[in-house]
């Protein structure tokens, strides 16, 4: 007997990317830009806003083309603690009250 296979359709299991980016960054960008832009009403923050807004616009994109859930390895790996003291070699001698601990 044949085991019975199911097709995943891709429409069901595509990435949250908006304009070729993630989602949340990309529209997080495009408010701060616009907050700048519109809050400072000068030729100087407009530009810097424009900067800011295509400049990240292109990062997210090559991220996303790298890795589409590259945001969250990224927030995984700050959550972990910066330093992992050494414990331990294949040369140590353990004491016996750490080979009862395990008993």
């Amino acid at each position: 007997m044949a085991l019975r296979t199911i097709p995943i359709r891709r429409a069901g299991n595509r990435h949250n990317l908006f304009m070729g980016g993630d989602r949340e960054l990309v529209m997080f960008t495009g408010l701060m830009a616009f907050a700048l832009i519109f809050s400072a009403q000068e030729l100087r923050a407009t530009v810097v806003g424009l900067l800011l807004w295509f400049g990240a616009l292109y990062m997210f994109r090559k991220m996303a083309k790298s890795d589409p859930r590259m945001r969250h390895v990224y927030i995984r790996h700050r959550k972990y603690k910066p330093y992992y003291p050494a414990r331990s070699t294949p040369f140590r001698i353990n004491p016996t009250s750490q080979g009862k601990q395990y008993k």
